[in-house]
């Protein structure tokens, strides 16, 4: 298949695009910098360059919800680089005289808000907030894309774990100094996955025709955060453990902290389990051996 990627260079991005190319995909990857492509993978600058029939598009767009302090400048940033990515891509699609057969395209679990007694599959309703708004609102502008010849899955991506980037770097931070912590109460759920297994999910998502609309990729067994904290001092050994008090969250990074750290949503991945996907790490000690 000729797969057309956006946001191929990011975290996940820069995993997938390798695991395309060893199954003999071709990618072209939609880039905000010139790159040097090779024979398996080309770069542009704009989807004008796409000169050649694409199959499937997978759309990883978007500004980091944790790259900075939620001002209403950067709020606007974060739906742009979403929404508005993903309105010009659909547009883009539909304009081609070989429909597009799949696109895959990211999504958020923070779709169903937060809770510490409720368990969120693909059915459940959405939540409240601006990530559950944002979700929304990105989803929509994909789902446009829909018809009969064009299926449309909803990436609702989990935490990603893996080493090298992505949250796991300042999840650690305090363990890389013998400390082991978590957020506020601790109670809170925090739903993850493997960054192996988003891109062993996408390849099952590109391939199984019978999957559309959401899909929560995370792992089988979501854990509070102080579970987190119990798991990850035994693969990283550490001196006391400890709590980073709400407030000094809320200080440090406002409305970002309450929405995404002191907060959670259990969420359970029942498309995937019930298309019969096998998880490569379906413990959060397997996921942080493996990382770390």
């Amino acid at each position: 298949m000729h797969i057309l990627v956006t946001g191929g260079t990011g975290f996940i991005g820069s995993a997938l695009v390798p695991a395309l190319v060893d199954r003999g995909d071709k990618v072209s990857v939609l880039s905000r910098r010139a790159r040097v492509s090779t024979p398996a993978v080309t770069y542009v600058l704009s989807l004008d360059d796409v000169r050649e029939q694409v199959d499937a598009v997978i759309n990883l767009a978007g500004a980091s919800l944790a790259d900075r302090r939620w001002s209403k400048r950067y709020k606007e940033i974060m739906v742009a680089s979403r929404v508005g990515t993903t309105e010009r891509l659909v547009a883009w699609m539909q304009t081609q005289p070989t429909p597009v057969k799949v696109l895959l395209s990211g999504s958020a679990i923070g779709y169903y808000g937060s809770s510490e007694t409720l368990a969120f599959t693909e059915q459940s309703p959405q939540g409240s907030g601006f990530s559950a708004d944002l979700c929304r609102v990105w989803e929509q502008a994909a789902n446009a894309g829909v018809s009969a010849d064009t299926r449309v899955v909803l990436l609702r991506l989990g935490v990603v774990l893996d080493a090298g980037g992505g949250a796991l770097v300042e999840m650690l931070r305090s363990f890389n100094l013998g400390v082991g912590s978590w957020v506020g109460s601790g109670r809170q759920w925090l739903s993850w996955i493997h960054r192996c297994d988003v891109v062993k999910a996408m390849l099952f998502l590109l391939d199984n025709e019978t999957v559309s609309g959401p899909v929560n990729l995370v792992a089988p067994e979501a854990v509070t955060h102080r579970e987190f904290c119990t798991v990850a001092s035994r693969v990283k050994r550490v001196l006391l453990q400890l709590g980073v008090p709400s407030v000094a969250l809320k200080l440090m990074v406002g409305e970002m902290a309450e929405e995404l750290l002191l907060n959670g949503q259990r969420v359970q991945p029942r498309v995937l389990v019930d298309n019969g996907f096998n998880f490569a790490h379906s413990t959060l000690e397997s996921a942080l051996r493996s990382s770390l």
